[in-house]
């Protein structure tokens, strides 16, 4: 399968491991890896905040770079509910549109339900390790199930990650509640959005983790920055990461 490597910006910019993580994980899969370098920002920033002219030029050009993959994927839950969920105003009627968003995956969505991905040879991570699901991942993308819906429990993480030899997942209070961050929300009501961070981070300190793991690699850079001024380390990885076989790094 020829797939279109879709790296959010912040990814890009701050945690390339997590975009080679990805690309390893999915080569092992036997896809043919590309990656547009043209790609930019998929506009969720601008698009949140309202300024959506700045929004639909980047929409566009995501569609112009992307139309021709058999399959896009990207580690990230919020960026692909930005292409899946949030492009219609921008690309509504536009040729090729409908069948992008049905290519564009997540990728624990694409690793379980189009790679069919059931193990990981040589791959292991000996620590307890909690998960956080991200907000868009759950509710948009249905990567998981949620707490306020009645349906059997499932998780393409979790099925993912008990393919790795070693690992064991700790058992959190509140598996599924928001961690605060948002975006532009945390930047506009800082005071909640830290709260609710530090609201998480306990919650995983008292389930024992030793790391947390997501998705969202903007979940965990906001979980990340609260920990670091708190004095008291506890890393965070990607989920990519652990999968692909990365060794736990603990800064002094």
């Amino acid at each position: 399968m020829r797939v279109g490597l879709f790296i959010p910006c912040y990814v890009d910019q701050l945690y390339p491991d997590v975009g080679m993580a990805t690309l390893e994980l999915l080569e092992r899969c036997g896809c043919e890896v590309e990656f547009p370098e043209e790609q930019t920002c998929c506009g969720q920033p601008m698009a949140n905040t309202g300024c959506w002219d700045d929004a639909r030029p980047l929409a566009e050009k995501f569609l112009r770079l992307f139309a021709g993959y058999e399959a896009v994927v990207c580690p990230s839950g919020s960026c692909v509910a930005m292409v899946t969920h949030h492009y219609e105003p921008f690309l509504e009627g536009r040729p090729g549109f409908d069948e992008l968003k049905a290519k564009t995956f997540e990728l624990t969505q694409f690793l379980v339900e189009v790679a069919k991905l059931d193990r990981l040879e040589g791959v292991s991570f000996l620590h307890r390790v909690g998960l956080h699901n991200s907000c868009h991942g759950l509710r948009e993308l249905r990567l998981g199930s949620c707490s306020e819906r009645r349906e059997p429990p499932f998780s393409f993480a979790r099925q993912l990650l008990s393919l790795v030899e070693g690992i064991e997942l700790v058992d959190l209070e509140r598996p599924d509640e928001c961690c605060g961050f948002g975006g532009t929300f945390a930047v506009t009501e800082e005071a909640v959005s830290c709260m609710m961070g530090r609201d998480r981070i306990h919650d995983h300190r008292q389930a024992g983790a030793e790391v947390i793991t997501a998705g969202d690699m903007s979940c965990l850079m906001h979980l990340d920055g609260l920990i670091r001024r708190n004095g008291a380390p506890l890393p965070v990885m990607h989920i990519a990461q652990i999968l692909a076989g990365r060794e736990l790094r603990v800064e002094s």
